[in-house]
């Protein structure tokens, strides 16, 4: 079992920036991959950011070069840096962590064993 905790989020402008953290706890946590997914009224939920437990990172295309993920072993702390937000980011987000997520070709795929954090909502207007 794994625990997340999210906390960050909120409203911004176009173009503006923030930050989610995402507290992880659990004996498998060190062990498994991690990742954020977003969620867009009346859209199924899709990953975009994905770190490994060796530290790689992957991106989707719809965030790449925008978006940094990044994770504190120390402090069990996953982060997502979020720059140049655009209306179009405006989603649910949520932590996740599981034995696989990845990001190739343009899309993430997760195993179908996934831990979930509570969400936490991204608006951004224009």
């Amino acid at each position: 079992q794994v625990q997340l905790v999210e906390s960050g989020g909120g409203s911004v402008q176009a173009g503006g920036s923030l930050r989610l953290s995402c507290t992880a706890s659990g004996p498998m946590y060190s062990t498994y991959s991690m990742g954020w997914f977003r969620q867009a009224p009346g859209k199924d939920r899709e990953g975009f950011a994905a770190i490994d437990s060796d530290g790689t990172v992957s991106y989707a295309d719809s965030v790449k070069g925008r978006f940094t993920i990044s994770k504190d072993n120390a402090k069990n702390t996953l982060s997502l840096q979020m720059d140049g937000l655009e209306p179009e980011d405006t989603a649910m987000y949520y932590c996740a962590a599981g034995p696989m997520i990845y990001c190739a070709g343009g899309y993430c795929y997760r195993s179908e064993e996934i831990y979930w954090g509570q969400g936490t909502q991204v608006t951004v207007s224009s």
